[in-house]
């Protein structure tokens, strides 16, 4: 999201099946488009009609760690996978430079990874997520007008800006996402105070990559303070954006796998250097996943991307045991795809 609101770059939403459709990992996004600076202003299809979700394993009180440790049950034992992890990933992200903090978590399990967890980072447009939220605590999804509806709908599969604009109004500004998110459970989640004047907006807002897995443990448990109904709409909406903005934590996800997710992106005026976000969820080989990655000071927004995705990657490999998603399972599907596309098979 974000930059001064003129022109963008992209950002913002996907998924591959999400835990209530069905649909497909595409592993090469297509190329981002940008249609104001720093911001996502972009246009896709209708809906398509979302089966019923599966319940998930209900979230788990979340463990800070420094630098980077695995968490949960069972025990992960001294040494081993959480140090081999985080060597790997300071190795790979040494060349960048900049700040990336990221976490994940098996649902199924409780078991949990952190890296750098300690660091409160921009979310773009990611946080459009957390203003439907609030917005659903205090108004169901049935009972919203027409154009409450419209706005909730471009602002996460299109990443509107001036829709998210128009419902973080709507629910209070920072206040009022600051109340839904005490709700949510969210410890370190702040947005500026203000009505929003370019930058100066719930793009800034600042969060942890724990309190991002908090809020998506809040669409997928019945323990949530939203209801059912209202967490299926979250999800369908997540699920179903254009291809330019595929990229991000569902790199991480194996063919066959079912993910939803929203990106984020906004480019600094004063250093011209980016900030890139994804955050999302993935289920396959009968397990569920909370993936928030989240980085700043990138010299492009493709290498904000790369390192996104590499980091994504890399956490998910380690989480199911170094193994390879190659030859695992069925071809994955993109949410929104024809069934008949999502069928194929390699």
């Amino acid at each position: 999201m974000v930059g001064p609101r003129a022109p963008a770059a992209v950002a913002a939403a996907v998924l591959v099946p999400v835990l209530m459709g069905g649909c497909v990992v595409h592993r090469h996004a297509a190329p981002h488009r940008v249609d104001r600076p720093g911001a996502a202003d972009v246009r896709t299809g209708p809906l398509p009609t979302p089966t019923p979700p599966v319940p998930l394993t209900p979230l788990v009180p979340l463990f800070p760690a420094a630098g980077g440790r695995w968490t949960g049950h069972p025990p992960p034992g001294p040494g081993a996978p959480g140090d081999e992890l985080t060597r790997s990933l300071d190795r790979a992200l040494a060349g960048y430079g900049g700040r990336l903090t990221a976490a994940v978590r098996d649902l199924s399990t409780g078991r949990d990874y952190r890296y750098h967890d300690d660091l409160q980072l921009p979310t773009g447009s990611t946080s459009k997520v957390n203003i439907l939220m609030a917005l659903l605590l205090s108004t169901p999804w049935r009972g919203l007008d027409a154009r409450a509806r419209r706005d909730a709908d471009r602002m996460i599969r299109l990443s509107d800006n001036e829709a998210a604009d128009r419902l973080y109004e709507r629910i209070g500004l920072e206040a009022g996402l600051a109340e839904a998110n005490r709700r949510f459970g969210l410890e370190r989640t702040y947005a500026p105070p203000g009505r929003c004047v370019d930058l100066y907006c719930w793009g800034i807002t600042r969060s942890t990559a724990e309190d991002q897995l908090r809020l998506l443990g809040a669409l997928a448990t019945e323990r949530s303070p939203l209801g059912k109904e209202d967490r299926e709409q979250v999800l369908r909406l997540m699920g179903e954006v254009i291809p330019e903005q595929r990229w991000g934590i569902s790199a991480g996800a194996c063919e066959g796998d079912r993910v939803v997710l929203k990106n984020g992106w906004l480019r600094r005026v004063s250093s011209g250097r980016w900030v890139v976000v994804s955050a999302g969820l993935i289920r396959g080989g009968g397990r569920d996943y909370a993936v928030a990655v989240l980085s700043e000071d990138n010299r492009r927004m493709a290498e904000g991307v790369t390192r996104v995705e590499d980091t994504a990657k890399r956490i998910m490999s380690a989480l199911r045991g170094g193994g390879e998603c190659a030859g695992e399972r069925g071809a994955p599907r993109l949410e929104g795809e024809k069934e008949k596309k999502a069928a194929k098979s390699p």
